[in-house]
């Protein structure tokens, strides 16, 4: 596990970025992917300059896909009781953005007598 993860950091070194095609001239394209469907489009036809497109050869080993750096599935919790399912050796804990201060001391008392990873503290 501790290899495929290392080899899955090594793998997205080497990947490139993917941009939407003639983003850098309009800005409000954003740079976010789009699939280039043209019917003349050089994106599309693969032209070496005109940049890369996803491919399954870019992804991650299957086994550590989903998985954060530590090789843990995070898993979204917004109440106390939200922790029950959860299984301390293959999922961490990951308190949602919405939760306010009292019930975000209440969730990480809880997870602590679980014993469960909590990613942001």
């Amino acid at each position: 596990m501790k290899n495929l993860l290392k080899l899955r950091k090594r793998m997205k070194k080497k990947k490139p970025e993917f941009r939407r095609q003639e983003s850098f001239r309009q800005k409000r394209l954003g740079s976010k992917w789009r699939r280039p469907r043209g019917r003349h489009s050089k994106l599309r036809i693969e032209r070496k300059t005109r940049g890369r497109i996803p491919k399954p050869s870019y992804s991650s080993p299957k086994a550590v896909r989903g998985l954060n750096r530590e090789g843990y599935r995070e898993v979204r919790v917004f109440s106390p009781g939200d922790l029950k399912g959860i299984d301390p050796k293959k999922e961490a804990v990951v308190i949602g953005g919405s939760v306010g201060g009292a019930k975000r001391e209440a969730i990480i008392e809880r997870a602590k007598a679980l014993k469960l990873r909590v990613s942001n503290l």
